[in-house]
């Protein structure tokens, strides 16, 4: 395998980055999974745009190369990809040792990627069976605190989280997904996914604000409301979505990912969530095929 690292093809056991980059000290970075189908990265745009606005909110607005396009393409030429796991990532770059950042900025840009599966009509799913979440102790980290919108390096929330399912898991039992709260105890999200369910043959979804809309999610609340069915987000409770008649999780890699279980409580697919992975796979299908 060959990564992009600093404008630069190398192989990836010499992929590296300086142990005084901010990426590295702080988490002082910006990132982007994508997903590549036939050779074209998918939603690149939407991925795009979000990533130059988490640069905005970590204050180095200039820091993603006009070139970046061009870098991911090579990666995966580099590589013969053309089904792929494309991660992107941007750090204020190398800085001394303090704290407050330096105005000035030198980002550090790498580009990985990985095979995976066909997608699309004739794809095949990342993921076996359905998802069993588990609701955790650990809150989601509020917004007022670190900007919820924003998709930084920092992940200790979501690997806290991840610590706990650990520890829940036996033989018989072992969560999937760890589904956190907000601070008052509102369903928010799972801690690489977003968390939809169907109650009375309306799709539901929380609301933006205190969790990190995916770009998955934003495509699929924009089919759904293509269909004319009706779509909803909200504030709701755990209990709405084990008592959901059917339920899944989206995400750039899982795409649409049923939910099997919750908190040990059986929700599982159905119609709602059999069309929207169909017309996911036929937006796959149309735009990258």
């Amino acid at each position: 395998m060959q990564y992009h690292v600093d404008g630069s093809l190398v192989p990836a056991a010499e992929a590296t980055v300086s142990v005084e980059d901010r990426g590295f000290r702080y988490g002082d970075a910006a990132f982007e999974t994508c997903r590549a189908y036939g050779g074209e990265v998918f939603a690149w745009d939407r991925h795009a745009a979000r990533l130059e606005r988490t640069c905005e909110t970590l204050g180095m607005p200039d820091a993603v190369p006009d070139d970046l396009p061009v870098r991911v393409a090579d990666t995966l030429d580099a590589n013969d990809l053309r089904d792929a796991y494309v991660r992107v990532s941007v750090t204020r770059g190398v800085q001394p040792g303090k704290l407050t950042p330096d105005a000035e900025t030198d980002p550090t840009v790498v580009v990985t990627t990985k095979p995976l599966p066909r997608g699309g009509v004739d794809g095949e799913r990342v993921w076996d069976g359905g998802a069993t979440v588990q609701t955790v102790k650990t809150r989601r980290t509020p917004s007022n605190a670190v900007p919820a919108d924003a998709k930084t390096h920092n992940y200790l929330n979501g690997i806290m989280a991840r610590l706990e399912l650990r520890r829940v898991s036996n033989e018989g039992y072992s969560p999937d997904e760890a589904l956190l709260r907000d601070q008052s105890g509102a369903l928010a999200e799972g801690t690489t996914s977003n968390v939809f369910f169907v109650d009375d043959g309306a799709l539901h979804t929380p609301a933006a604000g205190e969790l990190l809309p995916g770009i998955t999610r934003e495509l699929v609340l924009a089919l759904a409301r293509e269909e004319s069915f009706p779509v909803e987000t909200g504030t709701y409770d755990v209990d709405d979505l084990r008592s959901a008649d059917e339920a899944f999780l989206t995400n750039t890699t899982w795409e649409v990912r049923p939910i099997e279980q919750a908190d040990g409580i059986r929700v599982g697919s159905g119609p709602i969530t059999a069309l929207c992975q169909r017309l996911y796979d036929e937006l796959v299908e149309e735009r990258c095929y």
